[in-house]
């Protein structure tokens, strides 16, 4: 009895120490994946939005060594009826308003401040969208009816097979993923943890399977389609995105502070809802896409293509929200002229081109899901767009 007690203290003590070398070795591993368990909590969310790098892998994206672009200040405007109301109930951490190209209307919230680097979410989604656009002008993509498989052969034999650039930039891909973020065993879950263990992103694409109808006949909102279009660029092109997004966008709009992108564990930018920007250079984005392109005289992304990237191409149900390229179309707006970007937790980069309006919201709404939420933000930029006409914002 006295022996058995001793060889089960010695394996005891065996385990323990295993499991004292495993925790050390994959100790970075599992810190990310206890921040990613909390990134949503209430008492964290806010300060997490803003500090990405901490929890997850990252990489920089060079902003170059040349000025930052001017953004001058207008005569300030006033928020009509209700604003208040909005954003202290979408938690909103930050509030942007350029009418002709000049902020009138800037604040933060819930300690945030102009300084901070905010997380994007799903407005990444039309930032890659611009850069698809520049890609295809210069010749490395020969059409957007080309398979996915030409460029990331990778896919091929998995769900993404017979699927095509077009498809995918419309969210028409007809591969099944579950989008719900409330779901711990989701697809939009186990990929958070795929990042959050340094695990490949590409690998996750490739091993999805299923498809529940052909590509291009329905929109369906697929993140991970987005991570398709990433590697068909870096097919195309044989460069990575942050070197890309640098060269050919961030660069040349002249950003106040150098943005990141979280990676996964090879260093692969999270393409589909990674991007990290001050408030102001979203805002220089945005004001880019309202100009069809155009910044400081330099046309960064082709006219033609921002056209066709905001307007409501993909097959979506009558009444229903439009989509174009990575872009949302509001219901009821005009085609090619109004738009918005958008991300969970209450992300918006909307353009109104015909009244010259960008609008960012950055924000950390854990109640962004409820019934109306996503309507009623909508109705909020439309009436501050508005109100940018009016001396007293009724």
């Amino acid at each position: 009895m006295r022996r058995l007690l001793k060889w089960a203290v010695r394996i005891l003590l065996m385990a323990i120490l295993a499991a004292a070398v495993i925790g050390f070795w994959k100790r970075e591993e599992i810190m990310r994946l206890m921040a990613v368990n909390s990134l949503f909590s209430e008492d964290r969310i806010v300060g997490n939005f803003s500090h990405m790098n901490d929890a997850f892998l990252s990489r920089e994206i060079p902003r170059g060594d040349g000025p930052i672009s001017p953004l001058p200040y207008g005569a300030p405007m006033t928020l009509p009826a209700g604003a208040d109301a909005w954003i202290k109930d979408r938690a909103v951490t930050s509030l942007l308003v350029l009418k002709d190209g000049q902020i009138v209307y800037e604040d933060y919230f819930i300690g945030t401040t102009e300084d901070d680097l905010r997380i994007s979410w799903s407005v990444a989604k039309s930032f890659l969208s611009a850069l698809m656009g520049i890609i295809v002008e210069e010749g490395a993509i020969t059409s957007l009816d080309d398979p996915v498989t030409r460029y990331a052969p990778q896919l091929k034999g998995g769900a993404y097979d017979g699927a095509t650039i077009r498809n995918v930039l419309q969210m028409s891909s007809g591969v099944t993923f579950d989008e719900d973020y409330l779901d711990y065993d989701s697809d939009i879950n186990r990929m958070g943890r795929v990042l959050a263990l340094g695990g490949r992103m590409d690998d996750f694409a490739a091993g999805l399977t299923e498809t529940f109808t052909t590509p291009g006949t329905q929109m369906q909102y697929t993140s991970i389609d987005t991570h398709v279009l990433g590697m068909v660029i870096r097919g195309a092109t044989g460069r990575d995105i942050p070197a890309l997004l640098s060269e050919k966008i961030i660069t040349p709009l002249g950003v106040e502070a150098t943005p990141y992108y979280v990676t996964d564990g090879v260093g692969v930018a999270f393409v589909l809802g990674g991007l990290n920007l001050r408030t102001r250079d979203y805002a220089r984005f945005g004001q880019m896409i309202e100009q069809d392109g155009m910044w400081q005289g330099q046309q960064i992304v082709p006219a033609d293509w921002i056209d066709a990237a905001i307007r409501p191409s993909a097959k979506t149900s009558p009444g229903e929200i439009g989509y174009g390229y990575q872009w949302w179309v509001p219901v009821g707006a005009v085609p090619g002229r109004e738009v918005t970007g958008r991300g969970v937790y209450g992300q918006y980069l909307y353009i109104d081109k015909d009244a010259h309006v960008v609008i960012v919201v950055t924000a950390a709404d854990r109640k962004f899901r409820d019934p109306g939420v996503t309507d009623a933000s909508i109705d909020m930029l439309r009436r501050i767009t508005q109100a940018t006409e009016a001396k007293d914002g009724t």
